[in-house]
């Protein structure tokens, strides 16, 4: 995207990054912790549910807050939490220490995002919505590929003390952070008021004061359950499925999901684009009618390479209707930014997390290639209802 405004999204973008990096990284260090603190399979499946439930609960709360307070210093301070928070991590051994800690850096995740997005939405114009909010949704799938390689490289190289470097970044980028984020706040407030005043310089009329549309934001609230659904769904069992189905060694099974990753980020930005050029609610149904029949695909390759064939247009579906529905989100609830921010990008992510355990027991007891059809169903009714989502009133 090109706007005068960009190296702001650019920067927000780089710290999502960083904030992402703390929970890109957790996963990666449980293994060490369970060799190291001697901890069980239960008290590891622990921290991740501190981590990713706390999070997505607790971002409607601070966009909420952030809707109705002075929060600037929330995005500042949730990095600095988020990333000094994981690295002390590494210099206790009692585990409910590390539990708190665990869900300390949840609570600063959950901090910087509502308002995060809400800045992004403000700063990045009309037309150019989707684009931004691609660039900033890039900026925490880097944080989640890197994260792992980072945790794995500093404890291979200094144990779990070297954790400490996730402070040391949380720290810098959360100061920079606090000291830009006034003048960015300047900049859309500058930013919203021309746009403003073009509008009525073309109608000759007062604009609309913004309104929520809650029954719209539900069915929209909805659609995104459903494509979190499927979107942990093939994290957690595509490499299985391809294992147990394909016959693929574990490494080429596991692969699939760091081609998933790449293939993500460039269909993010696709999907920015096309919200741009071809309207919210446009995207979000030709990247849903891609879902099902790709899934179907998917679950009767006959081979490893055709998976990774489909994964480009599998991506397509499950990143490309994102960021659109970000901003559709925020304009929804248009008096409730920072609220739809905090959904949007919380609690409606959590929901595949929460459901994966009954997935699993699904697997367990019919098979893995029922989850597979039981994907393509959810993907069915979530494309259904991306096509009953209404026109914003606002625009």
């Amino acid at each position: 995207m090109k706007t005068t405004n960009s190296k702001y999204i650019y920067f927000i973008s780089a710290g999502h990054m960083t904030t992402d990096l703390t929970p890109g990284a957790l996963p990666a260090i449980l293994p060490f912790l369970v060799t190291e603190r001697g901890m069980s399979y239960t008290e590891v499946a622990g921290l991740m549910f501190a981590s990713s439930l706390l999070s997505s609960l607790l971002q409607p709360v601070f966009g909420y807050l952030a809707d109705r307070i002075s929060s600037r210093w929330f995005m500042g301070a949730g990095i600095m939490i988020s990333g000094i928070s994981l690295s002390v991590t590494g210099l206790f051994e009692n585990y409910w220490l590390i539990f708190a800690f665990v869900a300390l850096m949840g609570i600063g995740n959950s901090m910087f995002h509502p308002e995060a997005a809400r800045l992004v939405n403000l700063i990045a114009g009309q037309g150019q919505r989707g684009q931004g909010m691609a660039a900033f949704s890039v900026g925490g799938n880097a944080g989640f590929a890197i994260g792992p390689i980072l945790a794995v490289a500093l404890v291979s190289l200094w144990g779990l003390k070297g954790m400490a470097a996730f402070g040391l970044t949380g720290l810098a980028m959360g100061t920079a952070t606090l000291l830009l984020v006034p003048r960015i706040v300047q900049k859309a407030k500058a930013l919203q008021q021309k746009e403003q005043q073009a509008v009525m310089d073309k109608t000759s009329v007062k604009s609309e004061p913004a309104a929520n549309d809650w029954p719209a934001f539900l069915r929209l609230t909805f659609v995104l359950l459903g494509r979190s659904a499927v979107f942990n769904g093939i994290m957690a069992f595509l490499p299985l499925y391809c294992i147990k189905t394909l016959g693929v060694s574990n490494a080429v099974g596991s692969s699939t999901l760091s081609v998933f990753a790449v293939c993500g980020i460039a269909m993010t930005l696709v999907g920015g684009w096309m919200a741009d050029n071809f309207g919210m609610i446009r995207t979000a149904r030709r990247t849903t009618l891609v879902l099902v029949p790709v899934l179907a695909m998917l679950t009767f390759a006959p081979s490893i390479s055709i998976v990774y064939v489909l994964l480009l247009p599998l991506c397509f579906a499950t990143h490309g209707i994102y960021s659109p529905m970000v901003v559709l989100g925020q304009t929804y609830l248009a008096k409730s930014i920072g609220f739809a921010s905090g959904v949007t990008l919380g609690l409606s992510t959590s929901f595949g997390g929460i459901i994966s355990p009954l997935m699993g027991m699904l697997a367990d007891r019919e098979g893995i290639a029922a989850v597979m059809y039981l994907l393509i169903g959810i993907g069915a009714i979530c494309t259904l209802g991306a096509f009953l989502l209404p026109k914003p009133r606002n625009g």
